[in-house]
């Protein structure tokens, strides 16, 4: 019997910037696994892959140039800007492997029986249009699936403008999988669950600097800015059994020293579950780093918790503060105060993590945010000894700040999602100007060449 032949693509980035932080499609390699072992056929291209040959080749190197633990910037293009991006004084860019470097990718695979396209950032759509253009172009009649961030936060835009035959809402793995079983014509044995929980197909890369990790699903947290409890429904913790047994195998079989956390509520249960995994990442005696690129709940950070990252091998630790004014911290969510963020902070370098390895994430241009409070905020993180990461704000949609910023009628709540970019929004709708980004940028700079 012939085994279903799927083709999974992970798109560009079209953007004014974009950095390869441990950026990988983790959604569709855990698809990917699933299928695998249900005796499908897979075809895999990432857009994304600094390690791809012909880019390496066309770059006229033998190797990406990483910058620390396996991270670098992405090849670039650029392409014409948007319309309504025009007035942005910057030059927007396709990141990732050339169009002429997919083409000759896709005439090397058989036509598949069906198509996986992700997305992740919302306004990154052009990029995965893109794909689905070219994808159609090269394979008609076969069924283009797009799924992830933007096909479910922008449902009824993908609808409309993807080209896509199938878009999925959600990130329910039962239902996806249902759906390619469906058209594949083919049974898939297969529940999610915790004793059943997929591992990411890293085997579908030639080469790999780094894996990322992800040890729960959801959060239980409801931030106003957030779009988690949107994306999963509920909250689930992965064994720590199985996450030590990943990390281990990914070691031994793909030489990875590098593993970044996708977490978005990593610190929830830390003596039952991160300590615990910390601990068998300890029993296995490997020499690997840690990173934690999505921010960290301060308020679970303990002296016991702080020892085992640091005898781990946590290097790159951000934490989530968002801002130090107390008011604005309530408002949003309540999910840090400033005494636990200091409490935390000490922890930390009690246990031996230096200021370069600290970092916490602080807002611009937040609505109920004034210009002082960013300054006030960006000194109270550097006074704790701790570098300030600016994050640019943009609300989500379907988010509490997103459905108030709706209500004020300072937003459409069908705008172009373009216009969500963090590079666009907070100086359109709120008026801040570049002054106020390099002022806080200069503050920053100061403190590292302190």
């Amino acid at each position: 019997m012939k085994k279903p032949h799927l083709l999974l693509v992970n798109p560009w980035i079209f953007d004014f910037a974009a950095f390869d932080l441990w950026l990988k499609p983790l959604g569709l390699l855990y698809i990917a696994d699933i299928l695998l072992k249900n005796s499908y056929e897979i075809s895999f291209i990432d857009c994304l892959d600094r390690n791809n040959e012909k880019l390496l080749k066309l770059q006229k190197l033998d190797k990406p140039k990483n910058k620390k633990y396996g991270c670098g910037n992405f090849f670039r293009s650029e392409v014409k800007k948007p319309e309504i991006l025009r007035d942005i004084p910057k030059k927007y860019c396709r990141y990732g492997i050339t169009e002429e470097i997919f083409i000759e990718e896709l005439k090397k695979i058989k036509k598949p029986d069906a198509i996986l396209v992700t997305s992740t950032m919302t306004y990154w759509y052009p990029g995965v249009f893109r794909a689905i253009e070219i994808l159609k172009d090269n394979f008609k009649n076969v069924p283009v699936i797009l799924g992830g961030i933007y096909a479910t936060l922008c449902h009824e835009h993908a609808l409309k403008f993807s080209g896509a035959d199938f878009v999925f809402k959600g990130s329910n793995l039962n239902e996806i999988i249902k759906l390619i079983s469906g058209m594949a014509k083919s049974n898939i044995s297969f529940i999610l669950s915790i004793d059943e929980f997929p591992s990411p197909a890293f085997s579908l890369y030639k080469r790999l600097d780094y894996a990322c990790i992800l040890t729960s699903y959801g959060c239980p947290f409801n931030c106003t800015y957030c779009a988690s409890r949107i994306l999963h429904k509920s909250f689930i913790q992965i064994k720590p059994e199985k996450i030590i047994s990943e990390i281990g195998n990914l070691h031994k079989n793909f030489g990875i020293n590098n593993f970044a956390f996708y977490d978005d509520a990593l610190l929830v249960n830390p003596v039952n579950h991160l300590e615990n995994i910390m601990d068998g990442i300890n029993k296995l005696d490997i020499s690997c780093y840690f990173h934690t690129p999505n921010g960290l709940h301060p308020k679970y950070i303990t002296e016991s918790l702080a020892e085992k990252m640091y005898s781990a091998g946590f290097k790159t630790l951000r934490l989530s503060l968002e801002t130090a004014d107390m008011e604005l911290q309530k408002i949003t969510g309540g999910k840090v105060t400033n005494d636990e963020f200091e409490k935390a902070v000490g922890f930390l370098k009690k246990t031996g993590f230096t200021s370069k390895e600290l970092g916490a994430y602080i807002f611009i241009g937040h609505p109920n945010q004034t210009k002082n409070d960013v300054m006030n905020s960006i000194s109270y993180v550097i006074k704790n000894g701790v570098m300030p990461f600016i994050v640019e704000y943009s609300p989500i949609p379907g988010t509490v700040e997103w459905n108030n910023l709706v209500k004020k009628g300072i937003i459409e709540e069908n705008i172009d999602p373009l216009l969500h970019n963090n590079s666009v929004f907070f100086r359109k709708f709120f008026r801040w100007e570049e002054a106020d980004l390099q002022k806080a940028k200069s503050v920053i700079k100061a403190y590292l060449n302190a």
